[in-house]
């Protein structure tokens, strides 16, 4: 069991966005905007295939370490393995524990343990991010209405780690959800400002 922890924690722990903008050449993600490793903050260089591959490669690991875990070797595993690679994701060891908000590790991580539930989940964070243009607003949203989309959608047993995954969501954006309520967050497409959701 611990050793499932580990290797997930380490899958998780690979900071795409860092790696991602030094091989492109744009500089260290850490100096620029917000200074955080994730996509949106990766947008914030202009180029959004740099943007679109952290998504994706973040919120890859928390799937890939949920699947390999629960074929390997079933449930509550899988669920082990998901928090892990969150937990990587928010303190990896390469960065001095420094990482993520874990938003798109959080909802890759859902889409692999109940793709209904993570479906739905995406498309509560595409809904408020239309209607509101703010990705923090949106990603708090998504994380809060996710272990209840794992509950409604047959999955109860996984609706702790919901729980877990989105207070940590939440602690990440203290931050942005002070800016929030002074309403000075920045909106989706500002290429300068200190707040983002990644």
């Amino acid at each position: 069991m611990i050793g499932v922890f580990l290797l997930a924690y380490l899958l998780g722990s690979v900071p795409f966005g860092l790696v991602i903008t030094r091989l492109l050449g744009l500089g260290d993600i850490r100096q620029i905007g917000s200074g955080n490793i994730g996509a949106t903050n990766v947008l914030r260089t202009g180029n959004k295939p740099a943007a679109l591959a952290t998504l994706l490669l973040d919120s890859g690991k928390g799937a890939i370490a949920v699947l390999i875990a629960r074929a390997l070797y079933g449930e509550p595993y899988d669920q082990l393995a998901g928090l892990g690679a969150f937990l990587g994701h928010l303190f990896p060891v390469w960065l001095g524990f420094r990482g993520g908000k874990g938003v798109a590790t959080y909802l890759g991580t859902m889409l692999a343990l109940c793709w209904p539930a993570g479906l739905a989940a995406c498309a509560t964070w595409a809904v408020m991010a239309a209607l509101f243009r703010i990705s923090s607003l949106s990603a708090l949203v998504a994380a809060a209405a996710a272990p209840v989309y794992l509950y409604l959608f047959g999955l109860p047993q996984a609706v702790w780690l919901g729980i877990v995954l989105a207070v940590l969501v939440w602690v990440r954006h203290a931050p942005n959800i002070r800016r929030l309520l002074a309403g000075t967050e920045p909106r989706i497409g500002a290429k300068s400002g200190k707040a983002d959701a990644g």
